[in-house]
C-alpha cells in the first residue's frame, strides 16, 4: 500500500490544451522566471560602487538568493500537486515582482540581500511550468514536452548573466530588477489569457504534502537511482563553471570575467538540443539516452584536459558538456514523471533538490581541485563526478530503474 495516499488518480491521456504554443508558452515562463536567480551575479562590482561601506557584504547577495531558491523549491513546489498550476504561477509572479521592486530600490545591502532571498523563493515558478508539461503530454510525447520547456528555462540561465550585464553598463543596476518586473508584467498577461488551469492531483494538507516527500523517495528506487544520478552529473557540470573564470583571468588568457559570460551563450547548444534528447527519450526510451549523455560529460572533461591552453578547445567541451548534460536532464525528469503521476510535483522537487545539492558540491569540489592541482585536478574532479553517474546509472539498470 502506497504511503502517499489520498491522492486522487490520474489518467495517461494528453489534455485537451496540449498544442506546440502552449510548450513555448510554458517554456518562456520557465526560462523568464529563473533567470532571476542570475541576473545578481554580474552585478557585484556595481553593488560594491553603491554600497562601498559594506564590501564584506556584497557576497551575501547571490548566496541568499541561491539559499531561496533551494527552500523555494522545497516549500511552493510541491503546491503543484494541491492546487491549480496557473494560480501559483500567478500568485507567485505577483510575489517575485513585489520582490524585485524592493531589490530596485533598496537602499542597503542587507535590504538588497533580504530582497535577494525572496527573490529565490518566489523564482522557482518553472518547477511548476516543468511538471505542467508533462502533466498535459501524452505519454508517447512526454520527454518532448518536457525537452521544450526545458530549453527555455537553459536559455534563461544562459541569457541571464549577458542581459543584466548589458542592462547595468547603459541603465544601471537598478534598471536590471525593474526591467525583469516588466516582463513578469506582461508574462502574466498572457497567462491570464492563454494558459489553462491545471487539475490538483492530491488532497494531502501542505505538512502531509511536505512530508510525503520522503516517502515518495523510500517507495520510488527509479526517483532515487534518477536523484543521484542528476546529482552527480550535475556536479561534474557545476565543477567547470567557477573555474572557467579563473583559467581565462591567469596565463595565457588573461580574460576578465565577460569572456567567462559568453562561454554561456556558447552552452546555447545543450539548449537547442533538449527536445531532441526528450524526443529519443520518448522513441528509445530514457536508459539509453542517459548512458549516452554520460559518455558525452566525460568526454567533455577529456577535451578539456587536453586543451586547457586552447579556447578552440574550451569551446568544444562546453558544447559537449552542455548537450550531456541537457539530455540527461530531460531523460531523467521524463522517467520520473512517468514513476507516479499524481505526484509530479513533489517526485520533481525531490529529484530538483537533490539536483541542486550535486550542483553545490561540485562547484565546491572544482574550486578545491583548481586551487590543489591546477585545470588538470579540476577535470580529474569532473571525471570522478561523471563516473559517479554512470556507477548510479549502472546500479538502477541492475534493480530495473
Amino acid at each position: 500500500m502506497s504511503s502517499v495516499a489520498p491522492d486522487r488518480p490520474t489518467h495517461g491521456a494528453a489534455s485537451p490544451h496540449y498544442s506546440r504554443s502552449l510548450l513555448l508558452l510554458l517554456a518562456t515562463i520557465a526560462g523568464v522566471s529563473v533567470a532571476n536567480i542570475y541576473y545578481n551575479q554580474p552585478l557585484l562590482d556595481s553593488f560594491r560602487a553603491t554600497f562601498p561601506g559594506h564590501a564584506s557584504w556584497i557576497g551575501a547577495v547571490p548566496t541568499a538568493t541561491q539559499l531561496g531558491y533551494a527552500a523555494g523549491m522545497f516549500l511552493l513546489a510541491p503546491l503543484g500537486d494541491r492546487f491549480d498550476r496557473r494560480t501559483l504561477i500567478l500568485l507567485q509572479i505577483a510575489g517575485l515582482s513585489a520582490a524585485l521592486i524592493a531589490a530596485a530600490t533598496a537602499p542597503s545591502i542587507a535590504v538588497l540581500a533580504a530582497a535577494s532571498l525572496a527573490i529565490g523563493v518566489l523564482a522557482t515558478i518553472a518547477q511548476q511550468a516543468v511538471p505542467f508539461a508533462a502533466e498535459i503530454a501524452p505519454p508517447a510525447a512526454r520527454g518532448q514536452a518536457v525537452g521544450t520547456v526545458m530549453s527555455g528555462l537553459l536559455i534563461g540561465i544562459l541569457l541571464a548573466r549577458t542581459a543584466a550585464g548589458f542592462v547595468a553598463e547603459y541603465f544601471g543596476w537598478r534598471a536590471v530588477f525593474g526591467a525583469s518586473v516588466a516582463a513578469l508584467v506582461a508574462l502574466a498577461a498572457v497567462i491570464v489569457l492563454r494558459l489553462p488551469r491545471s487539475s490538483p492531483t492530491s488532497t494531502l494538507p501542505y505538512g502531509k504534502l511536505l512530508g510525503s516527500m520522503w516517502h515518495l523517495a523510500v517507495e520510488l528506487r527509479g526517483l532515487r537511482d534518477a536523484s543521484l544520478t542528476g546529482a552527480a552529473i550535475f556536479a561534474a557540470f557545476s565543477a567547470f563553471w567557477p573555474v572557467l573564470t579563473l583559467l581565462l583571468a591567469g596565463a595565457p588568457f588573461h580574460l576578465g570575467p565577460q569572456a567567462a559570460g559568453l562561454f554561456g551563450i556558447v552552452g546555447a547548444a545543450g539548449a537547442l538540443a533538449a527536445p531532441y534528447a526528450g524526443r529519443f527519450a520518448d522513441a528509445r526510451g530514457p536508459r539509453a539516452i542517459i548512458t549516452l549523455a554520460i559518455a558525452l560529460v566525460a568526454a567533455s572533461f577529456v577535451i578539456f584536459a587536453l586543451s586547457g591552453a586552447s579556447i578552440a578547445g574550451l569551446v568544444i567541451g562546453v558544447v559537449v558538456l552542455d548537450v550531456g548534460v541537457q539530455a540527461a536532464q530531460i531523460s531523467n525528469q521524463s522517467r520520473i514523471y512517468a514513476l507516479k503521476p499524481d505526484a509530479r510535483s513533489r517526485v520533481n522537487t525531490v529529484y530538483m533538490v537533490c539536483y541542486f545539492i550535486g550542483g553545490a558540491l561540485g562547484s565546491s569540489a572544482g574550486v578545491l581541485a583548481w586551487r590543489a592541482f591546477g585545470w588538470t585536478g579540476m577535470c580529474a574532479a569532473g571525471l570522478l563526478f561523471a563516473a559517479l553517474a554512470g556507477g548510479f546509472h549502472y546500479r538502477g539498470g541492475r534493480h530495473g530503474g
